[in-house]
């Protein structure tokens, strides 16, 4: 599908350079089709290395998808120029107005504090709540869905003895769901999260259901009986080598950091790693764009 992003944006680059379809306002607004708006909330700290791959996902589909990104207009970015924020980024008091076909909510490196001292968790819990009214369905990731979870269903997040960080393998409770149609049996995924959401508690809830889980991560694709959430405890998004930057990167700091476990060609830190999960994170946004935002979003909102 072809996704309609602005000329500039430092991922365009990377995406044509993959031979992805990507169009600008021009050509975009010639072809006589209704567009699904997409609004994408990026919390996480390297933020153009997300653009790049939730762009990737959102592009394996026939459907024509404008994307707008949000970000949260109480906390301070430190990892990417104000430029690039004001640029590309808008804040909910501009768009609060609109309505969006689908919505995603990345995950956040800050499970090690409460949900309610992060210094946006006012403006997130503002932004949850108008998705309700203003959203048609919300993709939420890692810290994300913790906060979905939390903020809809009164699930929390609980400290892990070790990080949960690698690569694991996940099977299906109900593959004939919509959202996992297509999917393996066994597939992998990657994990990088201190905390996790218990597996009983999502079972006992009248309102979810456990679509996909792992003996060593537990619970992975969680989605609401309504289908308006569907919450993804790891990172399908992930690129080949994300895992090994943060793993790189705790261990210059000097932090006594563990190897991502199933995730370095013999757990060696020197090999390069294989992206082994990357069909199934197509498949599954795909699944998400067709089914749940493009089949049940109105042609024309009220």
């Amino acid at each position: 599908m072809p996704i309609n992003i602005p000329e500039q944006l430092p991922a365009r680059g990377i995406l044509k350079k993959e031979n992805i379809f990507v169009m600008g306002e021009s050509q975009a607004t010639h072809q006589d089709i209704r567009p699904l708006n997409i609004l994408i909330l990026n919390l996480m700290p390297e933020k153009e290395r997300t653009e790049a791959q939730l762009l990737r996902l959102l592009s394996n589909s026939p459907l024509q998808i404008n994307v707008s990104f949000l970000r949260t207009a109480t906390h301070e970015s430190k990892n990417i120029s104000k430029w690039h924020l004001e640029q590309f980024y808008t804040t909910f008091e501009r768009i609060k107005s609109r309505r969006y076909d689908g919505m995603i909510i990345t995950g956040a490196p800050i499970e090690h504090i409460p949900f309610e001292e992060a210094d946006y968790w006012a403006e997130l819990t503002e932004i949850m709540e108008w998705t309700k009214t203003n959203v048609t369905s919300v993709l939420n990731i890692c810290w994300g869905a913790q906060a979905c979870l939390y903020y809809h269903y009164g699930i929390g997040k609980y400290e892990l003895p070790k990080k949960c960080f690698g690569v694991y393998k996940h099977t299906l409770t109900d593959p004939t769901v919509k959202l996992v149609r297509g999917f393996d049996e066994e597939y992998l995924a990657p994990h990088s999260r201190y905390t996790e959401t218990l597996k009983e508690q999502i079972l006992a809830s009248e309102d979810l259901v456990l679509l996909s889980h792992s003996e060593e991560a537990g619970p992975f694709i969680i989605m609401s009986k309504d289908e308006k959430h569907i919450m993804l405890t790891g990172h399908l998004e992930y690129d080949a080598d994300t895992l090994a930057a943060e793993y790189n990167r705790d261990a210059n700091k000097g932090l006594d950091t563990q190897i991502p476990e199933n995730y370095f060609p013999g757990d060696n830190p020197l090999e390069q790693p294989l992206n082994r999960w990357r069909s199934h994170a197509h498949l599954l946004f795909a699944n998400w764009l067709n089914y749940y935002v493009y089949q049940e979003t109105p042609y024309q909102w009220d």
